[in-house]
């Protein structure tokens, strides 16, 4: 990495935050409430999951210095739960085209939580793209609102807020997120997009199975489970650290940051054994952890005031 990891990353915290996110929290509700009158008491987005593992998380020995913070300070294996998702808020076939979900909750941290008091777990969330399809939450929670009346809304909003060229950029640049081939989650990787701090570094992490393997033809949920009777699956978790505003943007989620620059860091290994019967009643929150690794930019700082609305409404409060 040229001229390696940086320190010298800063958030650009606009002073109408704390009033604007409220007000998106607001704006969630009805669609949130019209979800859960449909299917049932649930999560906003990623309501469907597809398959729930358990397996734990090797943090591997030797690192720099500048990733051992955290969960990554030293050599040790956490147990660790997994929950694979379908993005959407509805429930539909695994097959329908989707962003598809990792959520990872290590088990049996300690020290000083991102939201105060102490941490029991740290979770790290995962999609299989490379950059967020929203510039900033004002517009997500505009897509998500939008959403429930159907494609000519979103269409619409994107215009609105966009103009008429820069809408249809805008919708082909998701419809392309959206119908991405996917080939099942043993055979993709799989982004957090936004960076969260290792210590006094920022990064983003990500997933990669170890022996890359597609679907075959098989639901998604139907293929993990047989691949967990058959033995492990194993996801290396490799950290890409923040170099410069430029090339590793803190507060732009749409900037995919460059391997050739960032190489990933290979930091641990996931390791999932069993399936989980059930995880639905635990929060995956990405402000769910330490103090070490706290979630850094606009949209992440939106999705702590989204995710405590969104978790008291289904009651894991």
């Amino acid at each position: 990495m040229s001229g390696g990891p940086s320190t010298e990353w800063r958030e650009r915290i606009a002073p109408d935050e704390e009033a604007r996110f409220a007000r998106q929290a607001e704006k969630l509700a009805p669609a949130h409430a019209a979800l859960s009158a449909r299917y049932g008491a649930g999560r906003l987005l990623h309501r469907k999951p597809v398959v729930a593992a358990r397996g734990t998380l090797e943090i591997l020995d030797g690192l720099p210095a500048h990733a051992q913070h955290g969960i990554f300070a030293a050599p040790r294996v956490f147990a660790a739960l997994a929950r694979l998702s379908n993005a959407t808020g509805g429930v539909q076939p695994n097959a329908k085209p989707d962003i598809r979900g990792f959520a990872v909750k290590v088990l049996g941290v300690a020290g000083a939580a991102a939201l105060g008091g102490a941490a029991e777990a740290q979770d790290f969330l995962f999609v299989n793209q490379t950059s967020f399809g929203a510039r900033d939450s004002d517009e997500f929670v505009d897509l998500v609102a939008d959403a429930r009346r159907g494609l000519p809304a979103v269409a619409l909003g994107l215009i609105r807020r966009n103009g008429l060229v820069g809408g249809l950029k805008r919708l082909k640049r998701l419809a392309a997120t959206v119908d991405r081939p996917f080939s099942g989650f043993a055979g993709e990787t799989f982004d957090t997009l936004s960076p969260f701090t290792v210590g006094p570094y920022a990064a983003r992490a990500r997933l990669t199975p170890t022996k890359p393997a597609p679907a075959g033809g098989k639901d998604f949920a139907e293929d993990i489970r047989d691949r967990l009777a058959a033995g492990p699956l194993v996801y290396a978790l490799a950290l890409q650290f923040f170099l410069d505003e430029a090339s590793t943007p803190i507060e732009d989620p749409t900037v995919a940051w460059p391997d050739d620059r960032a190489r990933p860091l290979v930091v641990a290994r996931l390791r999932l054994e069993t399936v989980e019967p059930d995880v639905e009643g635990l929060r995956f929150d990405p402000w769910g952890g330490l103090a070490d690794h706290r979630p850094l930019g606009e949209i992440m700082r939106a999705r702590k005031a989204a995710y405590f609305h969104s978790q008291k409404a289904r009651g894991a409060l």
